[in-house]
Formats: C-alpha cells, sequence, structure tokens
C-alpha cells in the first residue's frame, strides 16, 4: 500500500500557516515545510517564520535546519523531506508539507530525480561574471536561446534556477525542462491529497501589504544588518531571498526605504501570481477557494477533511 502523504499549499499569505496547524491536530499529523527560506537559522522576520508558539506543539520541519551561508537548493530539498516523511511514518503519524515552492513540492509527489551532476565552477563563475556584467535578463535571454521551456518556467530574477539549468544543458547536451517534464509522468509513489488553498485576489494582496508593513515594524532592517554583520553578502542564495535583497539595496544606498518598501510589495504580489500559476499547472490538485466559505477557518478546516477522507488518507 501506498503510504499517505498531504500537501498544503497556495500562494504566500494565503493562511496556510494556521490552518496546517488545525489539520495537523485533526489528522495527527506532523509538517514539513517547503520553503525555500524559513530552512535558514536568523532570518526570522523576513521569512515570516512561524513561531514555537505558533506550532502549539506540533512537530515542524525544515524549519532553522541551515546557516545562511549554505545553499538550499531542490535536490537537497528532497533528500532531506524523504528522509523527514520516514521519521514521520515511524511514530504512525501523517506528513503534511505546508508551504509556496511548488518545484519543491513536485520532486518529491513525484520522486523527480533531477539528475544532479554536481557544479561546474568554472561554467558557473562564467555564469555569475555575465550577471554581474550584464544583469539578469541578458543570462535569461541565454537560457531562452537553448532550453526556451526553462526560459518560459523561470523568473529572469532567479538567477539561481537560471543558472542551473544553462549548467545542465551545457554538461549533458540536453534541456533540463524536457527532463523534468518527463519526470513529472511518474506516478506518485504516495497516496496524496493535494491542497492549493486559495482567496480572491485583493484579499491575497492586502495580507502581503499588511505582512510586508509589519516586518518592517518588527526590525527587517536590523535583522539584515544583523546578518550582514555577521558576514552574510548579498551574493549568498539566502540573501537573494524576497525581503532581503530588497533591504540591502536600501541599505547600500541604491533605494530609499520607502522605495524598498514599495518593491518588496510588489515583487511579493508577483511571486504569489506565479504560485498560482505553477498551482495551475499541476494534476490531482484540490482548490479550496476561501471566499467560498466565507473565510471562516472551521469551515475550511471541515473542507479539507472531507477531501482527506475521500484519499482514504484518514
Amino acid at each position: 500500500m501506498k503510504k499517505p502523504l498531504i500537501i498544503l499549499t497556495g500562494p504566500t499569505a494565503v493562511g496556510k500557516t494556521e490552518l496546517s496547524i488545525q489539520l495537523a491536530k485533526a489528522i495527527d499529523g506532523e509538517i514539513i515545510s517547503a520553503d525555500s527560506m524559513q530552512v535558514y537559522k536568523d532570518m526570522d522576520i523576513g521569512t515570516a517564520k512561524i513561531t514555537i508558539n505558533e506550532m502549539q506543539g506540533i512537530k515542524h520541519y525544515l524549519i532553522d535546519e541551515l546557516e545562511p551561508e549554505e545553499e538550499f537548493n531542490v535536490v537537497k530539498f528532497k533528500e532531506l523531506t524523504v528522509k523527514y516523511m520516514n521519521e514521520i511514518y515511524s511514530k504512525g503519524k501523517i506528513p503534511i508539507i505546508v508551504g509556496g515552492t511548488g518545484f519543491y513540492i513536485q520532486a518529491v509527489l513525484y520522486g523527480i530525480d533531477f539528475k544532479d551532476n554536481g557544479e561546474d565552477t568554472i561554467y558557473r563563475k562564467q555564469l555569475k561574471e555575465l550577471y554581474v556584467k550584464e544583469g539578469a535578463a541578458s543570462l535569461h535571454q541565454k537560457l531562452d536561446e537553448v532550453d526556451p521551456g526553462s526560459a518560459k518556467a523561470i523568473h529572469p530574477n532567479n538567477v539561481k534556477r537560471v543558472i542551473r539549468a544553462l549548467e545542465y544543458y551545457y554538461q549533458t547536451g540536453s534541456r533540463i525542462s524536457e527532463h523534468n517534464e518527463e519526470q513529472r509522468q511518474n506516478e506518485s509513489p504516495y497516496n496524496f491529497c493535494y491542497i492549493v488553498l486559495n482567496n480572491e485576489r485583493e484579499i491575497v494582496y492586502e495580507r502581503i501589504n499588511k505582512r510586508v508593513d509589519l516586518m518592517i515594524e518588527n526590525g527587517l532592517v536590523k535583522e539584515v544588518e544583523s546578518l550582514l554583520d555577521k558576514g552574510c553578502t548579498k551574493d549568498m542564495v539566502s540573501m537573494q531571498g524576497l525581503g532581503y535583497k530588497e533591504i540591502i539595496s536600501y541599505l547600500e544606498g541604491k533605494f530609499s526605504l520607502e522605495d524598498a518598501v514599495y518593491t518588496l510589495k510588489r515583487d511579493t504580489r508577483h511571486f504569489a501570481k506565479r504560485q498560482l500559476t505553477w498551482f495551475k499547472r499541476e494534476k490531482e490538485v484540490i482548490w479550496i477557494n476561501k471566499q467560498e466559505y466565507i473565510n471562516d477557518e472551521n469551515k475550511i478546516l471541515e473542507v479539507l477533511l472531507q477531501e482527506i477522507k475521500k484519499k482514504n488518507i484518514i
């Protein structure tokens, strides 16, 4: 029999965290974070990281796992998630993957083999130099020439993934987009329930704006200053995350704080839109639109439990 797996995802600021805690309590589950930033220690405010109190006794994995100087990618996420899922199964509990990084979720759900060929440091260095010299758009154009599928799927500002796709093509002579599409046809080894939580766009955008204001109020600038003082640099994967790169630009004098906040709100809204585009492409997804239940968390939890029961997970 396939082992059970629940995925609760959706755009940033839609309200996944609160609901996931109630769900975990209801089904005796434990939570694995599918967030590419909350995995880092000392990066709490800019990632809207869940607090110990908010966890309400529910064990969480992949929170505060890595130092900011370490690189976190889909290969590492898959490896750690499978390890923690087995740990959760050994306790007789159900793993719940919660977060908005659809690419990471897909890797675990369908057992995608990314053929991690390791880094070609010379070529990677050349690509990074091209990025510094000519910018993200030039790098993205280079990808579009050899792998249009990846160029369409990867935002130009996601320099890490653009470089990885170019590196893959350089090393193998094949397109990573085609390889990943083949892998997506895999049958999932899990009995899964894949839930996408959504809400009216205006509500999500309003929540994003309020969240950014709260981050500033809670000391995001000081958090970034502290990380820089500890030796973090703007070219680290962790420091290129939303909330960090904008504040670094402010600290470097490239932006006023007002402009940095405006840019962060705008780019986070764009990110939420891209997340929804990704989830719409996924197969076997259950959409839960919060406005249909008048944003009543208890009703939404009831619906989640009904969908999970239909899949014979509980």
